[in-house]
């Protein structure tokens, strides 16, 4: 089917939430609602619009995001519902980046849980206006006022109660509330004149500055508050991309998905110009290569339908064929040189096992597939070991790996006990001298290493002048040293939170060529190591964990043993709750403990914060048993070249030997 777009207002809708708060409920009800849908699903029944995979349906949980389009008066929506397990956060995180406004929907019982709290912070760092609607007014200890408070409380004061329909006239407390925060607005309230629309433009005008937050309340089960909802969310949510539609073609990479038959889809968001069938698009591939690739087929998905277009046009999310090696977050067009950083990583890791009679390479391919789909996997293959290895965000999210492998590849895969994801890094300054000399060839580079912020992965910086090293080579070692993880000292973990600064380097005009950089910049790289002060760094959760008063004193105890930190407790009523952040190894079978204690009766709430240095890190160097010399991928040891022959030297006597001058010895 092919369909042409139309003048029109395009608006991408996020729903975040929770697990359990209702949200895949209430995005059908939105269908419903506006004819997309002819009958409403239910997540309990199986049958819900856009829980459309099989492994949704069994487990009664959104997985992937999805999204479907819906029209309301002059507007186009995309709605995009998303994950609410913390396993599955990465695939929301991404999602956000199509988003022009976010709904967070909220329990009326649970109220606010921490998975709540970790979409509101990725939201307001991207600055996405948003809305709230309190679900489930009707259960049994539902209570929306003290919701609204929490709201208030925990996210914003700036949430506004909002009730009714706006259309048939907005009330004096939602005028009240709205005039504190727009100085032109309560100019008019105080005069007296102030009228409907002016009323309405202020709210709109103020959730885009960020400084007012709308929150409806009603039951998506029982259609109530949804009829008020949308026609709120009308008026409350424009965009502007008609204006940028004669612009330059840019986009953003959101998803990528495989068909059956393997053909690959690019999802986009296009914020700007328009887009042809047959166009050629640029962009930036994961080695820092230019590309540019041809679009085959533009689609819109709705659901597991979709329709064949001509062009899209900015504003619209789109699904293209022919982009073969754009990744999600990645810039496409006049965005080409802007890539997402991504807030919400694994912090584990766990073993592959698969079928004997499946081939090493065949399974790697497999899983580099779904790698594409969802970066944070992470997949390594370690030679050394003959191992295949994910990182993953929990054990539900291994389970759903497991069905999908066998679904779509038809082989069995199953994984090791989930491990701590360590990492590594510096705690001061040293330099790193890499040389690769053998007959015929020719590199040599001169590296600083310092300690970067915490969480800052690997930064590069370049300080090499143009007469030591042309442009062209310095980019090589730019590009050797940031596609690839490297391995620390200590355990073999991933190296992080250090700044690499090119100091310069050394070329031949006859023999370099630009794979010499790369063995030579991995050598210098290693060399800084070798001489640096090392430290292993281990992921830690933010907790949150609710208990009776009798019980908060085993909690607090726990947390101290466990070597986190913890705020003062707050009383609420008979329960207090604890906040902190402790390690993840320590935490990670503190659930079961708990429920064991409080008879079920706690609740704990865990996500992912971040790295810390590891205290004490002597017991977990000494089970790694990583061997730094017995590394093949790895060698700090410098190859020089003497009466037409190469030889080695140690990482120890290299400086010696250096072509170029040695700026700072550290």
């Amino acid at each position: 089917m092919n369909v042409q777009t139309e003048m029109k207002m395009y608006k991408t809708i996020g729903l975040l939430a929770h697990v359990d708060a209702g949200k895949t409920t209430f995005a059908e009800q939105l269908l419903y609602h506006t004819s997309s849908i002819r009958s409403r699903g239910r997540v309990d029944h199986k049958d819900a619009f856009l829980d459309s995979h099989e492994l949704e349906r069994a487990r009664g949980i959104t997985i992937f995001a999805d999204q479907a389009v819906m029209r309301c008066g002059q507007s186009e929506y995309v709605i995009m519902d998303t994950p609410g397990h913390v396993d599955f956060s990465a695939e929301m995180e991404r999602a956000l980046q199509a988003m022009d406004y976010a709904v967070i929907i909220i329990s009326a019982v649970e109220g606010i849980e921490s998975h709540t709290e970790t979409v509101w912070g990725l939201l307001r760092k991207r600055r996405i206006p948003t809305l709230f609607f309190i679900n489930k007014v009707d259960r049994e200890g539902a209570d929306p006022a003290a919701v609204l408070g929490q709201i208030r409380k925990t996210l914003t004061p700036d949430a506004i109660d909002l009730f009714g329909n706006l259309a048939d006239g907005v009330p004096e407390a939602v005028l009240a509330f709205a005039a504190e925060r727009d100085d032109a607005l309560l100019e008019s309230y105080l005069e007296g004149n102030t009228t409907n629309e002016s009323a309405i433009h202020s709210i709109f005008q103020s959730m885009q500055r960020g400084n007012l937050f709308p929150v409806m309340s009603g039951s998506a089960l029982l259609d109530r508050g949804i009829a008020e909802f949308i026609a709120n969310m009308e008026l409350l949510t424009l965009t502007e991309y008609a204006a940028k539609r004669e612009n330059r073609f840019a986009a953003r990479v959101y998803k990528i998905r495989h068909e059956l038959q393997g053909t690959r889809l690019t999802f986009v968001k296009l914020l700007q110009g328009k887009l042809n069938v047959r166009d050629e698009i640029e962009f930036i591939d994961n080695r820092g290569e230019k590309r540019s690739e041809k679009v085959t087929s533009i689609r819109i998905y709705s659901g597991e339908k979709f329709s064949s277009i001509d062009y899209a046009e900015a504003g619209q999310l789109v699904a293209l064929t022919g982009i073969s090696a754009a990744a999600p977050g990645d810039g496409l067009g006049d965005m080409q040189h802007e890539r997402s950083v991504y807030e919400l990583v694994p912090a584990l890791k766990a073993k592959v096992f698969v079928d004997p009679a499946v081939s090493v390479k065949e399974a790697n391919r497999c899983f580099r597939l779904l790698e594409a789909e969802d970066p944070s996997l992470g997949v390594v293959w370690d030679e050394a070991l003959q191992e295949l290895l994910v990182h993953v965000m929990g054990a539900i999210q291994l389970e759903v790996l497991e069905q999908i492998v066998s679904s779509r590849f038809g082989f069995s895969a199953t994984f090791g006990a989930p491990e701590i994801l360590y990492k590594e890094t510096i705690m001061s300054p040293t330099y790193g001298y890499g040389h690769f000399e053998p007959l015929g060839h020719y590199a040599e580079v001169h590296l600083k290493l310092e300690p970067g912020p915490r969480n800052s992965g690997i930064t590069f910086k370049n300080e090499c002048h143009v007469d030591d090293l042309n442009i062209g080579y310095q980019h090589l070692i730019e590009q050797h040293l940031m596609e690839k993880d490297h391995r620390g000292l200590l355990t073999g973990s991933p190296i992080a939170d250090i700044v690499v600064t090119l100091i310069t380097g050394r070329a031949h005009n006859k023999h370099t060529s630009g794979g010499d950089f790369r063995e030579a910049a991995l050598r210098a790289l290693r060399q800084g190591l070798e001489k640096a002060d090392n430290r292993l760094l281990e992921p830690f959760y933010a907790y949150q964990i609710k208990v009776h008063t009798e019980q908060i004193g085993k909690v607090l105890a726990d947390i101290q043993f466990a070597r986190g930190t913890m705020e003062p407790p707050e009383m609420d009523g008979e329960f207090a709750v604890v906040r902190g952040e402790a390690p993840v190894a320590a935490m990670m079978a503190y659930s079961a403990e708990l429920a064991a204690y409080t008879k079920g009766k706690g609740s704990i709430s865990l996500t992912f914060s971040g790295y810390q240095l590891c205290q004490p890190f002597e017991a977990v160097i000494a089970e790694k048993k990583y061997d730094k010399n017995a590394d093949p991928g790895y060698t700090s040891t410098s190859i020089f070249c003497a009466k037409g022959k190469g030889f080695s030297v140690r990482w120890d006597e290299a400086e010696a030997l250096m072509h170029a001058e040695i700026i700072n010895n550290g």
